[in-house]
């Protein structure tokens, strides 16, 4: 045990002191040489330009959840109670994934060198739904790391477009060894695998003879129509191999050489039993890696992570590594695995990041890690293991030769959160030659963290210090909700490390060595610049320092909408001097101005002749409006109540109703007494609603809308219909209070209010309407309980042929026994919109058998008064016979469905 050292891995580095694997001292630092890489500001080259590079994503999910949506718009007027809605967030739970850092959870570059050339194909996605292959040429000339694209200045594009946007890229390249002859004009670098939500492809890449550019061909397709892609990867051992993971768990082998005779592929899959490995509930795929064989896989889930061995023609599955493993330090109830990668040291390692912890583990020691850290990222999605020799190459310096040769490096962080950090490990130090420390090294298996972990500045522009730091957080914090600090800061979307052969091309070797990074930002610009190894990390840079955290302009991560505006942008600004002056409180002081000055002018010509004066009065008085009017206004509305109305609506058209005549003319016109206005030089037609053919007062519901254009013509000549109103109901009170004189103000112009005329009109419909549906009554009339009686009190209705009925209620959206829930479900909380009255038949419908029947048939359907917009139609005996069946069916529903029966209760119907 003590030689073996395995105790020492349940430790975590970051959460014990004195981690028993972990090298960090002065003997140890003089030996591993430093471990930190700081950018060179000095270095940093803007390679390539293009809005192609990373074109905006369409369709972005919510800022909001679902949960958080809930509790953030729920107020004390919403149809959703308080208590409801936590409720419904407390079962939703917390989300595994965030949907929008989902969308960048995988490195948007991908680099395939070309043999024997100084040159590197760069890959990415691109296309207005990111559904295209895009690519770059980067070649090294006269110590200058040049970009080439296309002959029309663009990127590199594949023919192909696969219809769905790209989650991932994959490059498999060939040996180095030399080309695979394609053709005569070309030659095979390496393949591609592609796959969107639904579908896989294929690509072959090739560098053709004459002009050196790269080829992308397509070399088939596979598309999953029932379950969706997790992940794919190419085989290590057998270059034409590659698999993907799905959704349910499902495993398909794909071979480039069997399945090539076909454009779409078929593939093998891998008949795994998944249901005996006790998987948590709420457990999610994650990915699949190729291990040290051609017929082994191992395969990660959130919660376990598996070996999946099929070299005997049979599928044994064993568990590498659980969520379990990382004990106290981790609690399991809260912890997740996120992401995984094999390791470059062999393919027997792999690492394994989860909510807190990051693990390397092997598959020979399963259950075991290896060597374990505590990391403090947010909700790691990328992580990948790098030699050192790759991150501290070009050294002048060889007195660490023996770390750089034999150390490793994992890079794991979030694209979405731009934090990163690495964490490098190794062998154990090496001992005195001959000596037992020696000798033990040669053969132990152990890992060692070198060091503790630091960040990893990828943008390579950001200042550390703690004024830098705190203002970022509180410019976050003062954005919008809706509005993703991601949109205003440039962030890294991709990253690639240029290998150490092209690097030693372009700079000169660093002391202690370093890596020359390809990135990729989110304004659509592919950079490079020189990290360099250093004892200590650059907290503070000066010129960052200087230069502001969050840019001032969007960098349209997400797009505002699916294409430009195509047409010319012109504004043009209207004086809604009446508006204004309605909404400050003071329109009848500006009417009475305006008014002044309209005097002092010439009179213009009357614009109404008396010929349509008459013809308008018999339009008015066909919609309720009568000139000579001896019963009160309100009698007039009360009679023109077809539908559920509410307090307000009734007002409404109890003010319509006491206009005089003149006024009505002003609200009221037709389209042959319309003068077209002048607008841009252009003499332009108004457009106003036809008045429905309905006797009714306004608020006029449900009209048709015009049928032509701002424009007469010869097809839709000028008609004679009567439209309106063409002035709205405050300015015409307000004339009518100033002719008056002002009474109801105290000839004091400024005090008149429109609203408050109509605040006292609503008070006064609803004195009536408590009169006149329960007239013998003592209860108030915020209890849901409305009854109907007969309107015996003819003194107060004077001119009305006949009492008519009405029913008052307030309608609620949940069904509730008591007054203190009806008061708090009411639909809404304001008496004149929450109060509604209907007519109420007189007496059931009566017919005989085998007599035509009206509209008056359907009395008995509903127990408040139904009037249709139709013509006056005869039911024949056949349709009777028909309508009859339908009823019955219609009434036994009625019957059983408890809230229309509770409604009906409320009301008796009068004759009945």
């Amino acid at each position: 045990m003590d030689l073996s050292e395995e105790w020492k891995s349940l430790f975590p580095i970051g959460s014990v002191f004195d981690a028993p694997l972990l090298l960090s001292s002065p003997t140890s630092k003089s030996i591993l040489g430093p471990l930190f890489f700081n950018p060179n500001r000095k270095t940093l080259t803007q390679l390539y330009k293009s809005p192609s590079l990373f074109p905006p994503l369409l369709n972005p999910p919510p800022r909001l959840s679902l949960s958080r949506f809930l509790t953030t718009s729920t107020t004390f007027d919403s149809p959703i109670p308080l208590s409801t809605a936590s409720s419904i967030t407390s079962r939703l739970g917390s989300q595994f994934h965030d949907n929008s850092a989902s969308l960048l959870a995988h490195n948007q570059l991908q680099f395939l060198n070309c043999p024997h050339d100084n040159s590197v194909i760069v890959f990415f996605s691109t296309g207005c739904n990111h559904d295209q292959v895009g690519f770059l040429l980067l070649s090294v000339n006269d110590k200058r790391l040049c970009a080439v694209g296309d002959s029309r200045g663009g990127v590199f594009v594949a023919n192909k477009c696969l219809n769905q946007r790209i989650v991932k890229i994959l490059v498999n390249p060939v040996v180095d060894s030399g080309y695979f002859e394609g053709n005569a004009s070309s030659k095979i670098v390496g393949y591609l695998l592609v796959y969107t939500l639904f579908s896989v492809h294929w690509f072959c890449v090739k560098i053709g003879e004459i002009n050196e550019r790269p080829i992308l061909g397509h070399v088939g397709c596979k598309t999953f129509k029932s379950c969706s892609i997790v992940d794919a990867c190419w085989s290590p051992h057998l270059i034409e191999e590659s698999v993907v993971l799905l959704e349910n768990g499902g495993l398909f082998l794909f071979d480039l050489n069997s399945d090539s005779s076909n454009a779409y592929f078929r593939g093998t899959k891998l008949k795994v039993l998944w249901d005996d490995l006790g998987k948590s509930k709420n457990f999610k795929w994650l990915g699949c890696q190729f291990s040290w064989h051609p017929r082994i896989l191992i395969v990660a889930s959130s919660d376990a992570v598996f070996l999946v061995d099929w070299r005997y023609d049979e599928f044994k599955v064993t568990c590498l590594a659980n969520i379990d493993m990382f004990g106290v330090y981790a609690p399991v109830e809260n912890e997740r695995f996120l992401t995984f990668s094999m390791a470059v040291s062999d393919h027997f390692q792999f690492v394994l990041a989860s909510e807190n912890m990051l693990a390397l583990c092997d598959v020979r020691k399963p259950l075991m890690p290896v060597l374990q850290w505590a990391h403090a990222l947010d909700r790691p999605c990328y992580i990948d293991v790098f030699r050192l020799s790759e991150l501290r190459s070009n050294s002048r310096n060889s007195i660490h030769e023996w770390a750089t040769t034999s150390g490793f490096g994992i890079i794991l962080g979030s694209f979405w959160n731009c934090e990163f950090s690495l964490f490098c490990y190794g062998p154990p130090l090496p001992g005195q030659q001959g000596s037992i420390a020696s000798e033990i090294s040669k053969i132990s298996k152990s890992a060692y963290a070198w060091e503790l972990p630091s960040d990893l500045l990828l943008s390579g522009e950001e200042c550390q210090c703690g004024s830098c730091l705190v203002k970022e957080e509180f410019l976050k914090d003062a954005l919008p909700d809706w509005i993703d600090w991601q949109q205003k800061k440039d962030i890294v979307l991709g990253f690639g490390i240029l290998s150490k052969d092209l690097s030693s091309l372009l700079f000169e070797s660093d002391e202690f060595g370093g890596f020359t990074l390809i990135r990729l930002m989110s304004s659509g610009k592919l950079e490079s610049q020189r990290y360099h190894a250093s004892w200590d990390l650059v907290r503070k840079s000066e010129q960052a320092h200087r230069d502001p955290l969050l840019c001032s302009e969007d960098n349209l991560l997400f797009s505002l909408g699916e294409e430009e505006y195509k047409f010319p942008r012109k504004f043009k600004y209207l004086k809604l001097e009446y508006l204004f002056a309605y909404i400050n409180g003071n329109l009848s002081q500006v009417l009475d101005l305006n008014l002044i000055k309209t005097c002092k002018g010439p009179r213009e010509k009357e614009s109404f002749s008396m010929d349509f004066h008459e013809i308008l009065c018999e339009k008015l008085k066909m919609c309720g409006f009568s000139q000579f009017r001896t019963s009160p206004a309100i009698s007039v509305v009360f009679n023109n109540i077809d539908l559920p109305t509410s307090i307000h609506e009734v007002a409404l058209r109890s003010i319509w109703a006491s206009l005089p005549m003149e006024f009505l003319q002003l609200a009221f016109s037709s389209y042959s007494e319309f003068l077209e206005v002048l607008l841009d030089q252009k003499k332009v037609a108004l457009d106003f609603l036809v008045v429905p053919d309905i006797p009714q007062l306004p608020p006029f519901f449900f009209r048709k809308p015009s049928s032509r254009s701002n424009r007469w013509s010869h097809k839709v000549p000028r008609t004679d219909a009567l439209v309106g109103p063409v002035l709205p109901l405050p300015i015409l009170m307000t004339l009518h209070e100033l002719r008056n004189g002002c009474p109801n103000s105290e000839d004091e112009i400024g005090l008149f209010s429109p609203e408050m005329e109509l605040s006292n009109r609503c008070n006064e419909v609803m004195q009536v309407a408590r009169e006149m549906a329960m007239p013998d009554s003592t209860v108030e009339l915020h209890d849901d309980d409305a009854v109907s009686l007969a309107d015996d009190r003819d003194d107060i209705w004077v001119d009305l042929d006949k009492p008519r009925s009405l029913c008052l209620y307030r309608p609620v959206g949940v069904q509730c026994s008591t007054d203190d829930h009806q008061e708090r479900n009411c639909v809404h909380k304001i008496d004149r919109f929450a109060f509604m009255m209907a007519k109420v038949h007189e007496k059931e419908s009566t017919h005989k058998r085998g007599e035509t029947m009206g509209q008056e048939f359907f009395n008995d359907l509903c127990p408040i008064h139904m009037k249709f917009d139709v013509a006056a139609m005869d039911c024949t005996l056949q349709e009777m016979k028909a309508y009859s069946l339908l009823k019955r069916h219609f009434s036994k529903w009625q019957e059983e469905f408890k809230p229309f029966q509770g409604f009906c209760n409320r009301f008796q119907k009068q004759g009945t």
